[in-house]
């Protein structure tokens, strides 16, 4: 067998066992969205039908009166905005001091930083339940908006590794100038971290709307839910009823923001992510 010939037969097996994860993995998206449009009666229907014959779309009218979904929406994206919003500039800020600036104790800081990811959730759940009931915070929004706004470990580290490629000589021919630390992060560094800060801003975007323990635990009012609780009592009040076609609907709207921005924003974040495993 020849190089050529081999190489051939190589991409063909890789393209292959690529091509079984992709639909493995769409699979279950194509399901949901197949129920959804499905009469009760056709959900465990065999052998499955993938394209009902007669589509039924009443029940993407009917999610909006059968819960509180608009109010999830509403409550996911005012936590998702907020917290990804300032999070990201503080945890910018955050990574540029570690990474560039020079300050007593900066690298011990650092590792406290990165030794507080070790500490698993359950961990601090408990004593922060507290905290915030003392604070008369639960059933409101602020437990889960408030610690996003001082940033994030997972994106400080991040830009930090990005930000270390960037020369110090730039920004010491900046200082000469008279610019402030201020303006050194707003003007020279930020510009330069964009596709990383995308990427970072994007992905903790997503975990925060499709988080569903750290809403459990604070919010009991349906009208304060997020938009995975709303879901999660969809599928607890309508499975009982084997109405499967209406929580794969609500399910599908649930999915479509974050799959939107995914599919938009893709080449930022797999660009970021290599750019960054490169340099760092």
């Amino acid at each position: 067998m020849s190089h050529s010939t081999r190489i051939k037969l190589n991409n063909t097996i890789i393209f292959i066992i690529l091509a079984i994860g992709a639909i493995a993995m769409i699979a279950p998206l194509l399901w949901m969205l197949s129920t959804s449009i499905k009469q009760k009666i056709d959900v465990f229907a065999l052998p499955p039908v993938w394209i009902p014959k007669d589509p039924q779309w009443g029940k993407y009218a009917e999610i909006w009166t059968a819960g509180p979904l608009l109010n999830g929406i509403k409550n996911s994206v005012i936590i998702a905005l907020s917290v990804t919003v300032v999070g990201t500039l503080t945890s910018s800020l955050a990574a540029f001091s570690f990474a560039k600036l020079k300050f007593p104790g900066k690298n011990v800081i650092f590792l406290l930083l990165l030794t507080a990811l070790m500490i698993p959730y359950p961990a601090v759940m408990i004593p922060q339940f507290i905290m915030f009931s003392e604070l008369g915070w639960i059933d409101t929004l602020l437990p889960l908006i408030v610690p996003g706004l001082f940033g994030n470990i997972v994106m400080i580290f991040f830009l930090r590794q990005y930000l270390i490629s960037v020369p110090n000589e730039v920004l010491e021919a900046a200082k000469i100038d008279g610019s402030s630390y201020f303006r050194l992060f707003s003007t020279i560094t930020f510009p330069l971290i964009k596709p990383a800060v995308a990427a970072q801003l994007i992905l903790w975007f997503m975990a925060i709307w499709n988080d569903y323990l750290a809403p459990i635990i604070y919010l009991t009012s349906p009208e304060k839910q997020t938009l995975q609780l709303v879901i999660a009592n969809f599928n607890a009040t309508y499975a009982i009823q084997t109405d499967y076609p209406l929580i794969m609907a609500a399910s599908v709207i649930a999915l479509l923001p974050v799959l939107t921005i995914f599919l938009v924003f893709q080449k930022q974040i797999i660009e970021s992510v290599a750019i960054s495993g490169v340099k760092g």
